[in-house]
């Protein structure tokens, strides 16, 4: 076979693959990107104003001209095409939602006749304010949702500056994720680092038991892990049913609902992925360092500290990292058990994708989301190639 026959062969088994990464990835990051930056909702809907608002000097009220295209394309704009333009205009100035189609409706009814006058029509078109929002959508693309994501905005001089607190907590809630993720990743590794060291020193059917205990949440739907939990965390059920019959407490302990549930729920689901990457690296370290560092007077305590925490490093880096990782987009969990107060990005995606069809700022919050994911996901695949172990 010719070397060009053979490079068509080989094209061809591997284009499963890159048609597999370009639907199933690429597009949908492309997707996350484009419609974060995209604003075309008011090019789509006023494309004659879209053209001349941009002489305008933004002071006072436009002219003529500008007010006839507005009208034009009103009177010739479909209901479907003007409503992401009035849901968009809305978000800025409160009262579009009733303007726009009280002056579409004055005019379509004058349309071949006299235009009407926009001032006289309604006083809310004397104000600034109201033009100064479709200027500022005059661009098919903005950094409006990005920055509104970090709860910051464009003044009506382009600079940029801090929402008031009333008006957006997205930063909050993006630290609240942080924080809730470390949380949990500290708690796997408390865990974690004891139950993989255990795993490597035992062998036979103790070994298999203890590593179908951590695999078996991963055979389980994530769904019915967290309901399992609903019950288990409520006042009336095991657990507490449990400490009160101990006589540990008199009255239910609050587990759901809040932080404390969200963390308990979470760390269970997301042990595994601590658990394994640990595990994996101290089965690989010789088993007589430990007996020869005692043999040489080493306590246990200093012989961990100074042999096998250094060299189980790269697998608690590495675990650290999948875990808070995969943490940062949980939506289910905390959606279930916890309260108010303890919703991640995720819920907040969803809310601006499901409730308010706010697509660009489900797509800047998802960008955010992606960013700090690809980083930590750079991060491990670095740590996951690393040969020698830190401290070696």
């Amino acid at each position: 076979m010719s070397r060009s026959g053979a490079s068509l062969r080989s094209a061809a088994l591997i284009a499963p693959l890159f048609l597999f990464l370009a639907v199933f990835f690429f597009w949908p990051l492309w997707t996350v990107i484009s419609v974060s930056v995209r604003d075309g909702a008011i090019v789509s809907a006023l494309p004659r104003t879209v053209a001349v608002i941009g002489d305008w000097d933004g002071t006072g009220v436009p002219d003529a001209e500008i007010q006839g295209a507005l009208v034009a394309d009103l009177a010739d704009a479909e209901s479907t095409a003007l409503g992401p333009a009035v849901r968009r205009l809305n978000s800025e100035v409160s009262g579009f939602r009733t303007l726009i189609p009280k002056t579409a409706t004055a005019a379509r009814e004058a349309a071949g006749g006299t235009p009407p006058d926009l001032a006289t029509l309604d006083p809310r078109w004397a104000d600034t304010r109201y033009w100064t929002a479709i200027a500022s959508g005059a661009s098919a693309y903005t950094d409006r949702n990005l920055l509104a994501a970090v709860d910051l905005a464009r003044d009506a001089g382009g600079a940029v500056t801090r929402l008031p607190p009333e008006s957006s907590a997205n930063r909050l809630i993006i630290g609240r994720t942080f924080l809730i993720s470390g949380i949990i990743t500290v708690c796997c590794l408390a865990i974690g680092l004891p139950y993989a060291m255990l795993l490597a020193a035992t062998s036979g059917w103790k070994r298999n038991v203890l590593l179908m205990s951590v695999l078996l949440p991963l055979w389980t739907s994530l769904l019915v892990r967290t309901a399992a939990w609903f019950i288990l965390l409520q006042d009336q059920g095991l657990i507490n049913r449990t400490l009160i019959d101990l006589g540990l407490t008199t009255r239910p302990v609050p587990l759901i609902f809040n932080r404390t549930g969200v963390v308990i729920a979470m760390t269970h689901v997301l042990l595994p992925f601590m658990v394994l990457p640990i595990y994996s690296v101290i089965n690989s370290i010789p088993k007589t360092l430990m007996p020869a560092a005692a043999s040489m007077g080493a306590s246990p305590m200093r012989a961990f500290l100074r042999i096998l925490l250094p060299l189980a490093m790269p697998g608690i880096l590495s675990g650290s990292l999948l875990v808070f990782m995969v943490a940062i987009g949980y939506y289910i969990t905390p959606a279930l058990v916890g309260g108010p107060n303890d919703q991640m990005i995720s819920s907040i995606i969803a809310f601006y994708s499901l409730q308010t069809a706010n697509w660009g700022m489900a797509g800047a919050l998802g960008l955010i989301l992606l960013v700090v994911t690809t980083v930590l996901y750079l991060v491990y695949g670095r740590l996951s190639r690393s040969a020698a172990p830190l401290g070696a």
